[in-house]
């Protein structure tokens, strides 16, 4: 019977402004996988207003470049705390769309992600290949501007960035990290999946409803989102921080992967939901690799079908894998999960 590397895991939400983590030490963090508000997306608009009375008097005055960079001040400070508290080697992660919007009866995007991008370089992130998230509409009729007339007509919107940065170097591990690292490999044709530079998420996502984690009204992302991006960024037993965490997604995604994790939110109420959802997350870790252990399954048999066979085994499920890299690959269900005493959500593991 195997071991569990890491049998427990930690879980913080904090009802706090993420401009200023002062629960945080610095570098204490090990991923950052965040979706902030978005700057000119109406919806925001209180929300950047409170935090700088600028704005309020730039979008009142139909000045949307002031507007759109006082609301980005804001969102600087949010990622120069992600600096401080990321580890040497750890990465930030931002979803980020780009926005449209009407200033002054003038029709104007405004390029949010180029914007973090700077921002982020600026504070000595090392920028890394990013993710196209294609969110189509379904919507054929959704036309903005002057329908069938050329010139006047705008391109419809329907995507988003999933911005990549590191903090300095490649990080190192240490021996016991890099036994975990093994440990916390993925699968070949996830890697080829998920290291694809468009991400369209429609077949994955009818998966995660059926294991009971669909994605809420106010969720940024959904669960198959976040679970992947952890899983690509970090190993079992790091902290990943959401410093935007809403109804919870990211740390629910860290919890289901053997990962610790912190958040922050302005709204109590969203931060109720998010605490609840960590604490019923017992029922869907399994069946969440039951998912992947026989998507796997059926993948080594559709290459066995036309005569390819796989030259590696993994030692803890004895079934083909591609490469050696695939050998101590493991999963761990989540066995209990209990609120400790300072109001964190701690969780319990076991083989798989």
């Amino acid at each position: 019977m195997k071991n569990v590397l890491v049998p427990t895991t930690k879980h913080h939400l904090y009802h706090s402004d993420s401009r200023k983590m002062k629960e945080l030490s610095d570098e204490s963090v090990d991923l950052v996988l965040t979706s902030p508000p978005y700057p000119m997306v109406e919806m925001w608009d209180d929300l950047f207003k409170s935090w700088d009375k600028n704005t309020k008097k730039f979008l009142s005055k139909n000045q949307g470049n002031e507007a759109f960079e006082s609301m980005h001040l804001q969102l600087d400070r949010v990622w120069s705390e992600c600096y401080r508290v990321l580890k040497q080697g750890g990465i930030l992660l931002v979803n980020i769309g780009d926005a449209t919007r009407s200033i002054g009866g003038e029709f104007s995007l405004f390029s949010n992600h180029s914007r973090i991008l700077q921002a982020c370089r600026s504070l000595g992130f090392t920028s890394l290949p990013d993710i196209l998230w294609r969110k189509q509409t379904n919507s054929p009729t959704k036309f903005m501007g002057s329908g069938m007339f050329p010139v006047g007509a705008y391109v419809t919107y329907e995507h988003e960035y999933i911005l990549i940065f590191r903090k300095g170097a490649l990080r190192k591990y240490s021996k016991q990290e890099v036994e975990i690292r093994r440990n916390s490999a993925f699968f070949w044709e996830e890697r080829n999946k998920w290291f694809s530079d468009v991400w369209e998420l429609k077949g994955e996502r009818q998966i995660f409803k059926d294991v009971g984690a669909s994605r809420e009204r106010t969720a940024a992302f959904p669960l198959e989102f976040a679970y992947r991006l952890v899983n690509m960024f970090s190993i079992k037993g790091d902290t990943v921080l959401d410093p935007f965490l809403g109804t919870g997604t990211t740390s629910l995604a860290a919890l289901l992967s053997s990962r610790n994790s912190a958040g922050y939110d302005l709204d109590s109420g969203i931060l109720s939901i998010a605490r609840k959802k960590l604490l019923s997350a017992a029922g869907i870790s399994s069946k969440l690799l039951q998912i992947r252990v026989q998507s796997h399954r059926e993948f080594v048999s559709e290459r066995e079908l036309i005569g390819k066979k796989l030259a590696h085994v993994n030692k803890y499920f004895d079934f083909p894998v591609v490469t050696s890299q695939e050998k101590q690959l493991s999963f761990e269900i989540v066995e209990e999960i209990n609120e400790d005493k300072d109001s964190s959500i701690l969780a319990n593991y076991s083989p798989f």
